[in-house]
């Protein structure tokens, strides 16, 4: 055992006094806000303002269809299918002679492309036109009249409520979907990171021939595990430090937040109490940042960062003794250990897209099982926990998940312990996982 901590320590210290982890650390946490941030900023900047040319065989969908900051609508005799280029416009409509009960094809010409999110907003707005002339032809409403109770009719605040039997908590799908992606892609990435990490180091050690001299003090296996470990304790440290640097940050953002800020936030929280939130005259300022602190307080952080230490270990042991295997046995060239890290990449590259399906449907097949088996549950189960346990997540399905992602990485430990204890001190001959197989069941 002892021998194992000396061997841990050496591979913690040589890492967390490593500038690049010093950097990357303190680095990390302010890059993302700067991506965030850029990411918002260069989506608001960057979207592009569509003026689209209206042909109206009907006559009518000049009174219906509404225009905004994102697609314009521009009416006019002078305005063809060969001239709306000039005109300033990006595209033009082509609206046929409607008859009810009959299906009509509304072709939309285009020099450039609209996006995917405006091609579906104008198949609405044009349904929403066709719907609302139809109101007006066959009841006594005036279009006004119809304009203003459809700006009357928006009182539903739909908001989520997690039922967990005993009451319910407020919920919010979208922070739930952030959480979940971003936790699942962040296991995903680095399980990459330290995994490679783990093989360079034992791919060094072999063609610089170390393994040698530290094999005839120390049981390869315990090398190994030393090595596993120690890595595993820097990716660790790694994430606590980001949690605790995220903190301060967020502490210290509150602090620039105005005196009458706060107070206008309190009364939008007495508002809410008494049922009433309409009630609170604030700015929209304290309205957002109220809104964002609210939603935040839905997710149960405490488990959520809990379960995310665990998943990330648990993954990290499970794939990280895999790739010390491989590069036990590779030689000194490279594309070996391309060809060998295939088998152990490509259930990491499916975790992720069983996640990219579990954070839209948490609760289906396709995600429950993807968190059981200890091959994907580190990157799926992150994915569906955000969105309510034990509601989404049953307690049962949390602890049979953990208790195989444990069993799953000792077993995947105690195989690339075999295999390790014959690769380090083979030279010569050419890996396969045939004959990684064979050791690993001697």
């Amino acid at each position: 055992m002892n021998k194992i901590w000396l061997i841990f320590k050496r591979e913690y210290l040589t890492r967390v006094r490593n500038r690049t982890f010093i950097l990357s650390t303190f680095l990390f946490p302010l890059v993302i806000v700067l991506f965030i941030a850029g990411t918002v900023f260069l989506g608001i900047k960057g979207k592009t303002n569509h003026r689209i040319a209206v042909i109206d065989a009907n006559n009518y969908f000049k009174e219906y269809l509404k225009s905004d900051s994102s697609l314009a609508f521009v009416y006019g005799a002078d305005i063809d299918t060969s001239n709306y280029e000039q005109k300033g416009c990006t595209a033009v409509l082509i609206v046929p002679e409607l008859k009810e009960g009959h299906k009509a094809i509304i072709r939309l010409k285009y020099k450039k492309q609209l996006g995917v999110n405006d091609g579906s907003e104008l198949e609405s707005r044009v349904n929403n036109a066709i719907t609302d002339h139809m109101i007006f032809q066959k009841t006594n409403i005036t279009r006004n009249k119809l304009d203003s109770i459809r700006s009357e009719s928006d009182l539903a605040d739909v908001r989520s409520f997690e039922d967990n039997g005993k009451e319910a908590k407020a919920s919010s799908q979208g922070l739930a979907y952030g959480i979940g992606y971003a936790s699942g892609l962040l296991i995903y990435i680095l399980t990459f990171v330290y995994g490679a990490a783990v093989m360079r180091g034992v791919m060094e050690e072999k063609t610089n021939r170390i393994a040698e001299v530290i094999v005839s003090s120390v049981k390869p296996f315990q090398l190994m595990f030393g090595k596993i470990t120690g890595i595993g304790a820097v990716g660790l440290t790694q994430f606590l430090m980001w949690i605790i640097l995220i903190i301060i940050l967020v502490t210290g953002a509150q602090a620039f937040i105005s005196h009458e800020t706060l107070s206008e936030m309190q009364k939008i929280q007495e508002a809410n109490n008494m049922g009433n939130p309409s009630a609170a005259r604030v700015s929209e300022g304290a309205q957002r940042i109220f809104e964002i602190k609210s939603t935040l307080a839905t997710a149960n952080w405490g488990l959520i960062v809990f379960c995310f230490l665990f998943y990330f270990l648990g993954g990290y042991l499970f794939y990280s003794s895999l790739f010390a295997s491989v590069g036990s046995v590779v030689n000194e060239d490279p594309q070996e250990a391309q060809s060998l890290m295939l088998p152990i990449t490509m259930p990491i590259i499916f975790s992720f897209i069983i996640m990219s399906m579990a954070v839209q449907d948490p609760s289906g097949p396709l995600a429950v099982w993807g968190s059981m088996i200890p091959f994907s549950s580190p990157i799926v189960m992150m994915a569906r926990i955000p969105y309510g346990v034990p509601t989404t997540v049953p307690w049962w399905q949390l602890a049979l998940s953990m208790a195989l992602l444990v069993a799953g990485f000792l077993f995947t430990t105690w195989m690339a312990g075999k295999i390790y204890r014959t690769g380090i001190l083979m030279y010569g001959k050419k890996p396969s996982w045939k004959t990684m197989w064979k050791w690993a069941m001697k």
